[in-house]
C-alpha cells in the first residue's frame, strides 16, 4: 500500500471548510469551522471540504486499529473473547455495569486483575473498569499476556505492544510506523497525530472487509453497537439505525470517522474548535450527501442530534466537493 499524491503534495485551493451554526430561535449564536475528507483504500482523496492534510490527533477513533494487536497476537482467540470482547476493545463506552462487566471478562479470560489496568478511575466511580477506555486497556493487557510482554509498562511508547500498534497502522497507511508521531492520550495510552486524509484511509480499510483482523473488528462493532458508546450516544445510535451499512467511531476534540461497509470508503471529520455537536451535525450532513443512510434514518438522527431543544437548532453550511473542483 502506498499513499496517493493527495497526501504528499500541496492541497488544492478553493474548497472551503464546512461551517456549523447554532441558531437560537432562528438567530445565529455560534459558528464552528469543520474540515472533512473522503478517501478510498488506495489513499486517494475523492471528496473534501477544507484541508485533507489538516493534522490532528486521532484520539479514540484509533481504537479499532489498536485492537488489531489483540486479534493478531492470538489473545482474542485463545481466551474466546468473541464479538462482544472485540467490540468492547474498540469502545469509548459509557462506563455502565454492562460495559464494565465486558471489560472485566477480557481481564478474567487472560488471568489478569483489575489492578493491572492503568486507565484512570473516573470521578465518582469505584473502579478503572468504569473508565470509557477500560476495554481497550484490558485488550492491551491480554495481548501482553499472550506475547509474554511486560505488563507494568504496557502504556510506554517503546513497549512492544505500542510498537506493534505503530507497525500495523503504518502498514495500513503505507509508511514506516516509526515515522508516526505519538502523544499521550487522556487515558494514558499513546495516540497518533495524523493527517485527516490518513484517518479516512484507515477507516476505508476498516470497512472494506478485505483485511482479516479489521473485518473481525468491524463485524463486532456492527453486531454490538451498544458496547461501542452506549444508549443515546452518537456512534451507537448511528450504527443501530444504519443496519450494518455504516461504521462510526468518534474521538475527542472534534474527531469523527465513518466507513461505508463493503465499499472501501472512509470519511474523517475534524472540528477546529473541538465541538462535539459540530462533528455530529457534519457527520449527518455528509451521510445525506453521500447517500449512505435512508431518508427515514436521517430524519430520526437529525431529530436526536440537530435539535437539542425546541429553541435551538444546528445547521451545516457547505458540502463535500470532488477533489480538484472549484467553487
Amino acid at each position: 500500500m502506498t499513499l496517493s499524491s493527495s497526501f504528499a503534495g500541496p492541497g488544492r485551493p478553493g474548497i472551503p471548510p464546512l461551517e456549523v451554526r447554532l441558531l437560537r430561535n432562528g438567530i445565529v449564536e455560534s459558528r464552528h469551522r469543520v474540515h472533512a475528507v473522503v478517501c478510498d483504500q488506495r489513499g486517494r482523496v475523492l471528496m473534501r471540504a477544507g484541508d485533507p492534510q489538516q493534522l490532528s490527533f486521532v484520539r479514540s477513533a484509533l481504537k479499532p486499529f489498536q485492537a488489531t494487536v489483540f486479534v493478531g497476537s492470538g489473545a482474542a482467540d485463545r481466551m474466546g473473547a468473541g464479538e462482544r470482547g472485540l467490540a468492547i476493545a474498540c469502545a469509548s463506552h459509557a462506563g455502565t455495569a454492562l460495559h464494565a462487566r465486558e471489560a472485566f471478562k477480557l481481564l478474567w479470560g487472560a488471568e489478569l486483575d483489575t489492578e493491572d489496568l492503568q486507565c484512570p478511575t473516573p470521578a465518582g466511580a469505584s473502579s478503572p473498569l468504569e473508565h470509557n477506555c477500560s476495554g481497550k486497556h484490558a485488550a492491551f493487557l491480554a495481548a501482553c499476556r499472550q506475547m509474554h510482554w511486560p505488563l507494568e509498562s504496557y502504556l510506554q511508547a517503546d513497549h512492544p505492544l505500542q510498537q506493534a500498534v505503530l507497525k500495523r497502522v503504518g502498514e495500513l497507511l503505507g509508511l514506516p510506523g516509526a515515522e508516526l508521531i505519538s502523544a499521550r492520550d487522556d487515558c494514558g495510552a499513546p495516540t497518533l497525530q495524523l493527517q485527516l486524509a490518513q484517518m479516512a484511509l484507515l477507516f476505508a480499510h476498516l470497512g472494506s472487509g478485505e483485511q482479516a483482523d479489521l473485518e473481525r473488528l468491524s463485524r463486532a462493532m456492527l453486531a454490538h453497537p451498544d458496547l461501542i458508546a452506549g444508549d443515546g450516544q452518537f456512534d451507537t445510535e448511528l450504527m443501530r439505525l444504519a443496519h450494518g451499512q455504516v461504521l462510526s467511531k468518534g474521538g475527542a476534540e472534534g474527531i469523527q470517522c465513518l466507513s461505508r461497509v463493503g465499499e472501501g470508503m472512509g470519511v474523517a471529520i475534524k472540528v477546529d474548535d473541538g465541538a462535539r455537536r459540530a462533528k455530529q451535525a457534519v457527520a449527518l450532513h455528509l451521510l445525506e450527501q453521500l447517500e449512505w443512510l435512508t431518508p427515514t434514518t436521517l430524519v430520526e438522527l437529525r431529530q436526536r442530534y440537530l435539535a437539542p431543544a425546541d429553541h435551538l437548532r444546528l445547521e451545516v453550511i457547505g458540502e463535500l466537493r470532488f477533489d480538484g473542483a472549484r467553487p
